[in-house]
Protein backbone atom coordinates (compact mmCIF):
# COMPACT_ATOMS: atom_id res chain seq x y z
CA UNK A 1 0.00 0.00 0.00
CA UNK A 2 0.97 3.68 -0.65
CA UNK A 3 0.88 6.20 2.26
CA UNK A 4 -2.53 7.01 1.55
CA UNK A 5 -4.51 3.87 1.38
CA UNK A 6 -2.08 3.03 4.50
CA UNK A 7 -3.88 5.79 6.40
CA UNK A 8 -7.49 5.05 4.68
CA UNK A 9 -7.07 1.64 6.09
CA UNK A 10 -6.20 2.45 9.42
CA UNK A 11 -9.13 4.91 10.03
CA UNK A 12 -11.32 2.30 8.77
CA UNK A 13 -9.52 -0.14 10.93
CA UNK A 14 -10.53 2.48 14.30
CA UNK A 15 -13.20 3.41 13.18
CA UNK A 16 -14.69 -0.15 13.05
CA UNK A 17 -12.83 -1.95 15.87
CA UNK A 18 -12.74 1.11 18.21
CA UNK A 19 -15.44 4.20 17.55
CA UNK A 20 -18.54 1.78 17.05
CA UNK A 21 -18.18 -0.51 19.69
CA UNK A 22 -17.73 2.74 21.80
CA UNK A 23 -20.38 4.65 21.12
CA UNK A 24 -23.10 2.39 20.00
CA UNK A 25 -25.26 0.24 22.11
CA UNK A 26 -25.85 -3.86 21.62
CA UNK A 27 -28.70 -3.60 19.26
CA UNK A 28 -26.69 -0.96 17.02
CA UNK A 29 -23.84 -2.41 16.95
CA UNK A 30 -25.54 -5.80 15.78
CA UNK A 31 -27.23 -3.58 13.09
CA UNK A 32 -23.86 -2.45 11.96
CA UNK A 33 -22.04 -6.17 11.91
CA UNK A 34 -24.70 -6.75 9.65
CA UNK A 35 -23.98 -3.98 7.29
CA UNK A 36 -20.50 -5.21 7.17
CA UNK A 37 -21.31 -8.34 6.08
CA UNK A 38 -22.91 -6.25 2.84
CA UNK A 39 -19.02 -5.00 2.52
CA UNK A 40 -17.65 -8.58 1.98
CA UNK A 41 -19.66 -8.41 -1.40
CA UNK A 42 -18.60 -4.75 -2.22
CA UNK A 43 -15.09 -5.84 -2.07
CA UNK A 44 -15.61 -8.34 -4.38
CA UNK A 45 -17.30 -6.32 -6.74
CA UNK A 46 -14.46 -4.00 -6.65
CA UNK A 47 -12.36 -6.97 -8.17
CA UNK A 48 -15.03 -8.12 -10.44
CA UNK A 49 -16.48 -4.68 -11.98
CA UNK A 50 -13.91 -1.90 -11.04
CA UNK A 51 -10.95 -4.26 -11.80
CA UNK A 52 -11.91 -6.91 -13.80
CA UNK A 53 -14.59 -4.31 -15.77
CA UNK A 54 -17.36 -7.65 -15.20
CA UNK A 55 -20.68 -6.23 -13.59
CA UNK A 56 -22.54 -9.62 -11.94
CA UNK A 57 -26.26 -8.15 -10.93
CA UNK A 58 -26.50 -11.80 -8.95
CA UNK A 59 -24.29 -11.46 -6.62
CA UNK A 60 -26.89 -11.69 -3.84
CA UNK A 61 -27.11 -15.71 -5.57
CA UNK A 62 -23.91 -16.35 -3.62
CA UNK A 63 -24.31 -14.36 -0.27
CA UNK A 64 -27.49 -16.53 -0.24
CA UNK A 65 -25.50 -19.73 -0.92
CA UNK A 66 -22.79 -19.33 1.33
CA UNK A 67 -25.56 -17.96 4.24
CA UNK A 68 -27.69 -20.98 3.55
CA UNK A 69 -24.97 -23.44 4.03
CA UNK A 70 -24.23 -22.57 7.29
CA UNK A 71 -28.49 -21.60 8.15
CA UNK A 72 -28.27 -25.52 7.35
CA UNK A 73 -25.75 -26.39 9.96
CA UNK A 74 -27.36 -23.99 12.81
CA UNK A 75 -30.60 -25.59 11.91
CA UNK A 76 -29.68 -29.04 12.46
CA UNK A 77 -28.00 -28.44 15.77
CA UNK A 78 -31.15 -26.84 16.59
CA UNK A 79 -32.96 -29.50 15.68
CA UNK A 80 -32.56 -32.12 18.09
CA UNK A 81 -35.04 -34.82 18.94
CA UNK A 82 -35.49 -33.37 22.84
CA UNK A 83 -35.90 -29.84 21.09
CA UNK A 84 -38.24 -31.21 18.68
CA UNK A 85 -40.20 -33.70 20.28
CA UNK A 86 -43.56 -31.97 20.07
CA UNK A 87 -43.46 -32.49 16.50
CA UNK A 88 -44.89 -35.48 14.74
CA UNK A 89 -41.09 -36.70 13.39
CA UNK A 90 -39.43 -35.42 16.00
CA UNK A 91 -35.48 -34.32 15.15
CA UNK A 92 -35.68 -32.98 11.29
CA UNK A 93 -36.38 -29.16 10.99
CA UNK A 94 -39.75 -27.67 12.02
CA UNK A 95 -40.62 -26.06 8.31
CA UNK A 96 -40.10 -29.89 7.60
CA UNK A 97 -42.01 -31.37 9.49
CA UNK A 98 -45.12 -28.68 8.64
CA UNK A 99 -44.72 -29.88 4.71
CA UNK A 100 -45.69 -33.69 6.07
CA UNK A 101 -41.78 -34.37 5.18
CA UNK A 102 -41.06 -37.07 7.67
CA UNK A 103 -37.31 -37.99 6.69
CA UNK A 104 -34.28 -35.94 6.07
CA UNK A 105 -33.28 -35.13 2.94
CA UNK A 106 -29.79 -37.18 1.86
CA UNK A 107 -28.66 -34.21 0.76
CA UNK A 108 -29.21 -32.45 4.01
CA UNK A 109 -27.30 -35.03 5.87
CA UNK A 110 -23.61 -33.75 5.68
CA UNK A 111 -24.80 -30.74 7.56
CA UNK A 112 -24.32 -32.02 10.34
CA UNK A 113 -20.69 -31.62 10.50
CA UNK A 114 -19.60 -28.14 11.12
CA UNK A 115 -16.35 -28.62 9.08
CA UNK A 116 -18.43 -29.72 5.59
CA UNK A 117 -20.67 -26.63 6.34
CA UNK A 118 -17.54 -24.26 6.77
CA UNK A 119 -15.99 -25.57 3.60
CA UNK A 120 -19.52 -25.34 1.69
CA UNK A 121 -20.37 -21.82 2.42
CA UNK A 122 -17.09 -21.31 -0.19
CA UNK A 123 -17.09 -24.13 -2.05
CA UNK A 124 -20.69 -24.30 -3.33
CA UNK A 125 -20.62 -20.88 -4.12
CA UNK A 126 -17.18 -21.08 -6.24
CA UNK A 127 -18.42 -23.94 -7.72
CA UNK A 128 -21.43 -22.28 -8.93
CA UNK A 129 -19.69 -19.08 -10.20
CA UNK A 130 -17.15 -20.80 -11.70
CA UNK A 131 -19.88 -23.20 -13.72
CA UNK A 132 -21.55 -19.70 -14.82
CA UNK A 133 -18.40 -18.22 -15.44
CA UNK A 134 -17.34 -20.55 -17.63
CA UNK A 135 -20.60 -21.06 -19.61
CA UNK A 136 -20.52 -17.50 -20.23
CA UNK A 137 -16.91 -16.01 -20.67
CA UNK A 138 -15.83 -19.21 -23.07
CA UNK A 139 -18.43 -17.90 -24.85
CA UNK A 140 -17.53 -14.35 -24.68
CA UNK A 141 -20.70 -13.37 -23.55
CA UNK A 142 -19.83 -10.26 -21.39
CA UNK A 143 -20.86 -6.40 -20.75
CA UNK A 144 -24.55 -5.92 -20.26
CA UNK A 145 -25.90 -9.21 -21.58
CA UNK A 146 -23.64 -11.05 -18.40
CA UNK A 147 -25.42 -8.47 -16.15
CA UNK A 148 -28.68 -9.35 -17.52
CA UNK A 149 -28.18 -13.03 -17.24
CA UNK A 150 -26.78 -12.85 -13.31
CA UNK A 151 -29.92 -10.99 -12.70
CA UNK A 152 -31.97 -13.88 -14.68
CA UNK A 153 -30.29 -16.25 -12.44
CA UNK A 154 -30.77 -14.40 -9.10
CA UNK A 155 -34.52 -14.42 -9.96
CA UNK A 156 -34.13 -18.01 -10.97
CA UNK A 157 -32.70 -19.61 -7.44
CA UNK A 158 -35.23 -16.91 -5.34
CA UNK A 159 -38.73 -18.64 -7.17
CA UNK A 160 -36.73 -22.33 -6.74
CA UNK A 161 -35.92 -21.42 -3.13
CA UNK A 162 -39.65 -20.18 -2.27
CA UNK A 163 -41.18 -23.26 -3.86
CA UNK A 164 -39.46 -25.77 -2.24
CA UNK A 165 -40.57 -24.96 1.01
CA UNK A 166 -40.38 -28.43 2.55
CA UNK A 167 -36.43 -28.40 1.60
CA UNK A 168 -35.48 -24.80 2.04
CA UNK A 169 -37.53 -23.30 4.50
CA UNK A 170 -39.91 -21.26 1.43
CA UNK A 171 -40.42 -17.17 1.78
CA UNK A 172 -39.92 -17.68 5.57
CA UNK A 173 -36.14 -18.48 4.77
CA UNK A 174 -34.36 -20.60 8.04
CA UNK A 175 -34.87 -19.38 10.82
CA UNK A 176 -34.91 -20.12 14.84
CA UNK A 177 -30.85 -20.54 14.96
CA UNK A 178 -30.11 -20.63 18.30
CA UNK A 179 -25.97 -22.34 19.03
CA UNK A 180 -23.07 -22.57 17.67
CA UNK A 181 -21.37 -25.57 18.81
CA UNK A 182 -23.52 -25.35 22.00
CA UNK A 183 -22.20 -21.71 22.27
CA UNK A 184 -25.32 -19.37 22.36
CA UNK A 185 -25.39 -17.24 19.32
CA UNK A 186 -28.40 -14.65 20.39
CA UNK A 187 -27.29 -12.85 23.58
CA UNK A 188 -25.91 -9.59 23.08
CA UNK A 189 -22.35 -10.62 24.64
CA UNK A 190 -22.79 -13.26 21.65
CA UNK A 191 -23.46 -10.48 18.99
CA UNK A 192 -20.59 -8.61 20.03
CA UNK A 193 -17.83 -11.07 19.53
CA UNK A 194 -19.71 -12.05 16.53
CA UNK A 195 -19.26 -8.33 15.45
CA UNK A 196 -15.21 -8.29 15.81
CA UNK A 197 -14.59 -11.72 14.07
CA UNK A 198 -16.72 -10.60 10.88
CA UNK A 199 -15.01 -7.53 10.90
CA UNK A 200 -11.63 -9.28 11.09
CA UNK A 201 -12.59 -11.50 8.53
CA UNK A 202 -13.42 -8.10 6.36
CA UNK A 203 -10.09 -7.27 6.77
CA UNK A 204 -8.49 -10.41 6.18
CA UNK A 205 -10.44 -10.06 2.77
CA UNK A 206 -9.60 -6.61 1.75
CA UNK A 207 -6.04 -8.01 2.42
CA UNK A 208 -6.36 -10.52 -0.10
CA UNK A 209 -8.25 -8.22 -2.77
CA UNK A 210 -5.07 -5.96 -2.08
CA UNK A 211 -2.47 -8.81 -3.29
CA UNK A 212 -4.43 -9.79 -6.00
CA UNK A 213 -4.60 -5.82 -7.31
CA UNK A 214 -1.17 -5.28 -6.65
CA UNK A 215 -0.06 -8.47 -8.25
CA UNK A 216 -0.05 -9.61 -12.08
CA UNK A 217 -2.84 -10.32 -11.92
CA UNK A 218 -4.38 -7.17 -11.32
CA UNK A 219 -2.80 -5.19 -13.80
CA UNK A 220 -3.73 -8.07 -16.21
CA UNK A 221 -7.58 -7.58 -14.82
CA UNK A 222 -7.35 -3.75 -15.53
CA UNK A 223 -5.52 -4.11 -18.88
CA UNK A 224 -8.26 -7.17 -19.68
CA UNK A 225 -10.91 -4.24 -18.79
CA UNK A 226 -9.84 -1.53 -20.88
CA UNK A 227 -8.29 -3.60 -23.68
CA UNK A 228 -9.58 -6.93 -23.81
CA UNK A 229 -8.62 -7.91 -27.28
CA UNK A 230 -5.15 -6.66 -27.04
CA UNK A 231 -4.69 -8.72 -23.78
CA UNK A 232 -6.24 -11.87 -25.78
CA UNK A 233 -3.66 -10.94 -28.40
CA UNK A 234 -0.81 -10.98 -26.16
CA UNK A 235 -1.16 -14.59 -25.53
CA UNK A 236 -3.42 -14.54 -22.35
CA UNK A 237 -6.31 -16.43 -21.87
CA UNK A 238 -9.06 -14.03 -20.68
CA UNK A 239 -11.78 -16.13 -19.86
CA UNK A 240 -9.63 -17.57 -17.29
CA UNK A 241 -9.08 -14.40 -15.86
CA UNK A 242 -12.41 -13.58 -15.83
CA UNK A 243 -13.49 -17.06 -14.23
CA UNK A 244 -11.23 -16.56 -11.88
CA UNK A 245 -11.94 -12.93 -10.12
CA UNK A 246 -15.37 -13.94 -10.94
CA UNK A 247 -15.28 -16.81 -8.04
CA UNK A 248 -12.78 -14.79 -5.49
CA UNK A 249 -16.00 -12.23 -5.95
CA UNK A 250 -18.61 -14.78 -5.08
CA UNK A 251 -16.20 -16.54 -2.71
CA UNK A 252 -16.05 -12.91 -0.65
CA UNK A 253 -19.75 -12.66 -0.85
CA UNK A 254 -20.47 -16.37 0.82
CA UNK A 255 -18.37 -15.48 3.59
CA UNK A 256 -20.60 -12.66 3.86
CA UNK A 257 -23.23 -14.62 3.60
CA UNK A 258 -22.23 -17.02 6.47
CA UNK A 259 -21.47 -14.44 8.61
CA UNK A 260 -25.13 -12.65 8.28
CA UNK A 261 -26.75 -15.52 9.23
CA UNK A 262 -24.34 -15.56 12.52
CA UNK A 263 -25.06 -12.76 12.63
CA UNK A 264 -28.60 -11.61 12.00
CA UNK A 265 -29.66 -15.40 12.98
CA UNK A 266 -31.62 -16.32 9.74
CA UNK A 267 -31.50 -16.21 5.83
CA UNK A 268 -34.22 -15.85 3.82
CA UNK A 269 -34.15 -15.67 0.03
CA UNK A 270 -35.14 -12.17 0.53
CA UNK A 271 -31.18 -11.52 0.31
CA UNK A 272 -30.63 -13.52 -2.70
CA UNK A 273 -32.71 -11.66 -5.61
CA UNK A 274 -33.18 -9.53 -7.58
CA UNK A 275 -33.13 -6.38 -5.84
CA UNK A 276 -30.62 -7.24 -3.00
CA UNK A 277 -27.94 -7.88 -6.17
CA UNK A 278 -28.60 -4.49 -7.18
CA UNK A 279 -28.38 -3.03 -4.11
CA UNK A 280 -25.35 -4.58 -3.47
CA UNK A 281 -23.87 -3.06 -6.61
CA UNK A 282 -25.09 0.68 -5.21
CA UNK A 283 -22.78 0.00 -1.79
CA UNK A 284 -19.91 -0.57 -4.51
CA UNK A 285 -20.72 2.25 -6.49
CA UNK A 286 -21.51 4.54 -4.03
CA UNK A 287 -18.14 4.35 -2.16
CA UNK A 288 -15.95 4.18 -5.96
CA UNK A 289 -15.92 0.78 -8.03
CA UNK A 290 -12.13 1.45 -8.03
CA UNK A 291 -11.49 1.81 -4.00
CA UNK A 292 -11.62 -1.38 -1.43
CA UNK A 293 -11.39 1.25 1.48
CA UNK A 294 -14.38 3.31 -0.31
CA UNK A 295 -16.80 -0.09 -1.15
CA UNK A 296 -16.41 -0.51 2.37
CA UNK A 297 -17.34 2.97 3.67
CA UNK A 298 -19.67 3.05 0.95
CA UNK A 299 -21.97 0.45 2.23
CA UNK A 300 -21.91 1.73 5.84
CA UNK A 301 -23.40 5.22 4.57
CA UNK A 302 -25.81 3.54 2.34
CA UNK A 303 -26.95 1.23 4.72
CA UNK A 304 -26.71 3.74 7.79
CA UNK A 305 -29.04 5.83 5.90
CA UNK A 306 -31.41 3.39 5.01
CA UNK A 307 -32.09 2.39 8.45
CA UNK A 308 -32.49 6.28 9.36
CA UNK A 309 -34.30 7.87 6.44
CA UNK A 310 -36.55 4.12 6.90
CA UNK A 311 -37.79 4.52 10.25
CA UNK A 312 -38.52 8.19 9.81
CA UNK A 313 -39.69 8.35 6.15
CA UNK A 314 -40.41 5.02 5.28
CA UNK A 315 -42.37 5.66 2.47
CA UNK A 316 -40.02 8.07 0.75
CA UNK A 317 -36.60 5.79 1.10
CA UNK A 318 -37.08 3.77 -2.35
CA UNK A 319 -37.24 7.31 -4.00
CA UNK A 320 -34.02 8.49 -2.32
CA UNK A 321 -32.15 4.94 -2.98
CA UNK A 322 -33.01 6.01 -6.65
CA UNK A 323 -32.09 9.24 -6.32
CA UNK A 324 -28.58 8.22 -5.18
CA UNK A 325 -27.98 5.45 -7.45
CA UNK A 326 -28.96 8.53 -10.64
CA UNK A 327 -26.18 11.01 -9.05
CA UNK A 328 -23.30 7.92 -8.39
CA UNK A 329 -23.88 8.17 -12.52
CA UNK A 330 -24.31 11.62 -13.59
CA UNK A 331 -22.49 13.64 -10.80
CA UNK A 332 -19.66 11.16 -9.03
CA UNK A 333 -19.18 8.52 -10.90
CA UNK A 334 -16.28 7.10 -9.30
CA UNK A 335 -18.14 7.29 -5.71
CA UNK A 336 -16.91 8.65 -2.37
CA UNK A 337 -13.17 8.12 -2.77
CA UNK A 338 -13.58 10.16 -6.23
CA UNK A 339 -14.82 12.61 -4.22
CA UNK A 340 -12.27 12.88 -1.76
CA UNK A 341 -9.12 11.71 -4.63
CA UNK A 342 -10.48 15.02 -6.57
CA UNK A 343 -11.92 17.53 -4.40
CA UNK A 344 -10.40 16.94 -0.89
CA UNK A 345 -7.12 15.11 -0.97
CA UNK A 346 -5.46 18.32 -3.21
CA UNK A 347 -7.27 20.90 -0.97
CA UNK A 348 -5.73 19.31 2.14
CA UNK A 349 -2.42 18.61 0.67
CA UNK A 350 -2.23 22.36 -0.05
CA UNK A 351 -3.23 23.40 3.44
CA UNK A 352 -0.54 21.23 4.51
CA UNK A 353 2.21 22.38 1.93
CA UNK A 354 0.87 25.84 3.41
CA UNK A 355 1.62 25.11 6.84
CA UNK A 356 4.86 23.80 6.01
CA UNK A 357 5.83 26.18 4.77
CA UNK A 358 4.76 28.81 7.03
CA UNK A 359 6.62 26.79 10.04
CA UNK A 360 9.85 26.60 7.99
CA UNK A 361 9.99 30.57 7.16
CA UNK A 362 12.57 32.40 9.69
CA UNK A 363 11.20 34.58 11.99
CA UNK A 364 11.89 38.72 10.96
Amino acid sequence: MNRTELAGTVVLALFIFVVLPLVLDPFRLNMFGKYLTYAFVAVGLVLCWGAGGILSLGQGVFFGLGGYALAMFLKLEASTPEATKIQSTPGIPDFMDWNQITQLPLWWQPFHSLGFSLVAVVAVPVFFAFVIGTAMFRRRVGGVYFSIITQAIAAILTILIIGQQGYTGGVNGITDLRTLKGWDIRPDGAKEVLYFVNAALLFVCLAIAQLIRRSKLGRLLIAMRDQEDRVRFSGYDVASLKIFIFCVGAAFAAIGGAMFTLQVGFMSPTFVGIVPSIEMVIFCAVGGRNSLIGAVWGTLLVNWAKTAFSETFPELWQFGLGALFIAVVLVFPNGLAGIWTTHVAPVLARLLARGESKSTTPAE
